[in-house]
């Protein structure tokens, strides 16, 4: 689920702001070169509709209590918990789950060792394994601006394609929220119809692959917030 970072505004009451979670998948040896896992929303969408987007969406409640099989890098805990809203009590680790848990049903892909899954994670039952959030790169966040149909407050977290568990391009267990489902190289994500703060979190990918050069990931010294909470926008860095 990709947040828009433009102003607007429409008529009524505001919406209130859900937490949520987008996670991209990252493939820095694909044939193409460095690719990122998109699909396209439906037509009929309320938010963002026929947009390109990587998988994502709100916490829920379920989250919060889900059985992971490790714990987030300290620093990257810190660092989702920084910034909190006084309206949201969500924890960095159902930040977490929730990435894992949305990814698993847009898109059928699973990371994590063999063991005991969430309830309700049928995914990771079927397959046998524990879903593990300790190599995930917080890199970005952004709140949906007031007048938008929908608000979310978008936690942005980055997982390298060789920590999912079997085929990367098979897809068969996916829900149907996403359509056209594939891999796109960095150099041609633009191309597609994207919403703005896609634009952003795809320039913030390619400036940790510049960083990283030949090694690891790593998480960045400071994380870009869009912070849309107030009908005055303002930008900063948390870290």
């Amino acid at each position: 689920m990709t947040i828009e970072a433009t102003p607007g505004g429409r008529g009524g009451a505001e919406q209130p702001i859900r937490d949520a979670a987008t996670i991209i998948v990252l493939d820095r040896n694909a044939h193409d070169g460095p690719s990122v896992l998109m699909g396209q929303r439906g037509a009929s969408a309320v938010f963002m509709p026929s947009k390109y987007v990587f998988p994502g969406g709100a916490v829920d409640a379920a989250d919060a209590q889900a059985r992971l099989a490790g714990d987030l890098p300290p620093r990257s805990a810190a660092l989702l918990a920084a910034e909190p809203r006084i309206d949201s009590q969500v924890t960095p680790l159902a930040l977490a789950a929730a990435a894992l848990r949305e990814l698993a049903e847009e898109t059928g892909l699973l990371t994590g060792p063999p063991g005991p899954a969430p309830e309700g994670w049928d995914h990771y039952a079927g397959a046998g394994l524990a879903p593990d959030p300790s190599a995930l790169i917080y890199m970005f966040r952004a709140i949906t601006p007031p007048g938008r149909p929908r608000r979310f407050d978008a936690r942005f977290l980055l997982l390298d394609a060789e920590r999912l568990h079997g085929d990367r391009n098979d897809f068969s267990a996916a829900c149907d929220e996403l359509s056209h489902l594939h891999w796109v190289p960095l150099t041609e994500a633009r191309a597609l119809d994207l919403p703005f703060i896609t634009e952003v979190a795809l320039a913030e990918v390619a400036s940790l692959l510049a960083a990283a050069g030949d090694g690891p990931l790593a998480l960045p010294q400071s994380v870009p917030f869009f912070d849309n909470r107030l009908a005055t926008p303002r930008f900063l860095r948390i870290g």
